[in-house]
């Protein structure tokens, strides 16, 4: 996925009331930038880091850019949830996520009773249902999730259990946007509900696909499927 027009660089200042960064530019300016991430972004926020913004398509917008990442210990983290969402539209419908392949038709927010899921692919064999969740979370190199409790990542879980029993594929697709860590465990001491529940649907067939990718102030692309434990002391490989 490559970004849609050249990024700004700048230094973080601070991020505040969840959506708006402080941020210098290069130019010596200091803008307000929005930030997409409602998270507690614990582990991607350090004050003096550098940082790449992209500018709003809207003119008229309070804020003139959106925070896109930081670099943390050299590497760059990309922070903007929205992002995750647009690569792995555009990666299956390529087919190019170990996977998630040969699909003929694939549509974005998709409802489902009384959810509504960010991808629906299909081809003549299944209909497959893909929630997708934005990871920055890395915890002595784990890359966990969430990173702050998440009554709506709790129903979804609950509504791909049902896709499943129903009879169609159920995917969790955890897009990890940094480099740093080198597997993927739900955050149990955050949410410890979000970890039980996630454990559950997994043994009643919900998938799991943990996919990291490396991010960079041109483009998000692919790295490698980590592999994941769902509970201590045992390890599933994907």
């Amino acid at each position: 996925m490559k970004f849609e027009t050249s990024l700004t660089k700048g230094t973080l200042i601070k991020r505040y009331k969840r959506f708006l960064a402080d941020i210098k530019l290069d130019t010596g300016e200091i803008i307000t930038a929005h930030c997409t991430n409602s998270g507690t972004m614990k582990s991607c926020i350090e004050e003096g880091a550098d940082v790449f913004l992209s500018p709003a398509k809207d003119p008229n917008r309070k804020t003139r850019f959106t925070w896109e990442m930081i670099e943390i210990n050299g590497n760059w983290v990309g922070i903007n949830t929205m992002n995750p969402n647009r690569f792995a539209l555009e990666e299956i419908m390529k087919g190019t996520i170990p996977g998630l392949e040969g699909y003929s038709t694939v549509q974005r927010e998709v409802k489902y009773k009384d959810s509504r899921f960010d991808i629906m692919a299909e081809n003549s064999v299944e209909t497959c249902f893909i929630e997708v969740k934005n990871v920055t979370l890395n915890e002595n190199g784990v890359a966990k999730f969430p990173d702050a409790v998440t009554a709506r990542g709790l129903k979804h879980l609950k509504t791909l259990m049902d896709v499943k029993e129903n009879g169609m594929r159920a995917v969790m697709l955890y897009i990890i946007q940094r480099m740093d860590v080198y597997h993927f465990e739900p955050a149990r001491d955050i949410d410890p509900d979000y970890a039980r529940k996630l454990v559950e649907v997994h043994k009643k067939g919900v998938e799991i696909i943990p996919l990291q990718v490396k991010v960079t102030p041109e483009e998000i692309v692919s790295h490698k499927i980590l592999h994941y434990i769902l509970e201590p002391e045992i390890a599933e490989n994907v």
